[in-house]
């Protein structure tokens, strides 16, 4: 982790709520920057995960009364069987088994690293909504709570926080947002309709949402950019071409359809006569993929993206991206990677 970036993680209040034997250990490796999470299993070992290793925590199993007490001492699980501790960033995640009780436990350990969103900066103030892509783990929702918080300063910014990842657990928000004010959300299948009623009842400027997964919020977010407020948020998905072979959200990137082209058409542009093209202007202005903890990938949605053959994914051959790369120096380094060949 970078040393200008200041973290707070707010740790110790999450192990007071797990067993002494577990805590004690995970206290005992002395490895709190690079700890992801915590994982307990009804019958099985408990093992703390880091970013490149795992650990066990302890030579006994987990039992029935190991899980009922730390889900007595953490709020209520949600519809999509979430709970947290209250004004901190942890999430806890619940296994139920098929009568409903809880037999598993993932502890994901929530911080609030100032300083994370350096490398976007200049795109977060350029009123250009951003769409943030990464697999699990690897720091969207950390990105997105800075954004928030540093537009809060000069911006009216409504938080959607679906599980509470963004502001933390309870009704007062945790201190890393900022200025931004919060919406919760009762059940996850109704983002759509809070993220339209932040953009109806409060006024904002920019709307931040994290996990946009369902076809409806995909609607929502088009209409909310549509509207002329700056949108911030995370998909599922690692890349662009995951999102665009995803049916339900490939429209936040505009989506592609398969077009039949006429033979001079097709020998002007030098392609086979079927192409996918983007079937609609993109919901976001720039798209941003997190491939690593220090580095990441830059694409301009504003820039033609089209497809030389059926059989290929859309690609960049006519499009520039940048790669931005936090480096030890504690500065950011863009390069411009050239287009890639065009492939007949």
């Amino acid at each position: 982790m970078l040393e200008h970036q200041k973290i707070t993680d707010d740790l110790d209040l999450l192990l007071d709520v797990l067993p002494q034997h577990i805590s004690g250990r995970v206290r005992d490796l002395d490895d709190s920057e690079n700890l992801l999470e915590i994982v307990m299993d009804l019958g099985r070992l408990p093992k703390a995960r880091f970013v490149e290793r795992e650990a066990a925590l302890s030579d006994k199993e987990i039992t029935y009364e190991d899980i009922k007490a730390i889900t007595a001492a953490i709020s209520e699980f949600d519809a999509d069987n979430r709970a947290g501790i209250e004004r901190t960033l942890h999430r806890i995640s619940a296994i139920r088994n098929r009568h409903n009780d809880v037999v598993g436990l993932t502890c994901r350990i929530g911080r609030a690293v100032y300083g994370t969103s350096d490398i976007i900066q200049d795109l977060i103030e350029s009123g250009a909504s951003i769409l943030i892509l990464g697999r699990p783990g690897v720091g969207k929702t950390t990105i997105l709570r800075e954004a928030a918080r540093i537009l809060g300063d000069s911006a009216r910014v409504i938080i959607v926080d679906t599980s509470n990842e963004i502001g933390g657990d309870g009704d007062v928000p945790h201190p890393a947002i900022g200025a931004a004010r919060r919406m919760q959300v009762a059940k996850p299948s109704l983002q759509h309709e809070v993220m339209i009623e932040a953009v109806e009842n409060h006024n904002p400027e920019v709307i931040v949402i994290d996990e946009i997964g369902r076809e409806l919020e995909a609607q929502a977010a088009r209409t909310i950019a549509e509207r002329g407020v700056q949108l911030i948020g995370t998909a599922h998905g690692n890349t662009l071409e995951n999102l665009l072979l995803n049916p339900t959200l490939s429209d936040l990137v505009g989506g592609i359809e398969s077009v039949t082209l006429s033979d001079d058409e097709a020998r002007r542009r030098g392609t086979q006569k079927t192409v996918l093209e983007r079937r609609a202007p993109a919901t976001f202005d720039v798209l941003v993929e997190i491939q690593d903890r220090n580095r990441i990938a830059v694409q301009k949605m504003s820039l033609p993206r089209w497809m030389p053959s059926c059989e290929d994914t859309p690609c960049r051959r006519k499009s520039v991206t940048a790669t931005r790369i936090i480096r030890s120096t504690f500065s950011t380094l863009r390069r411009r990677l050239p287009a890639q060949p065009h492939r007949p």
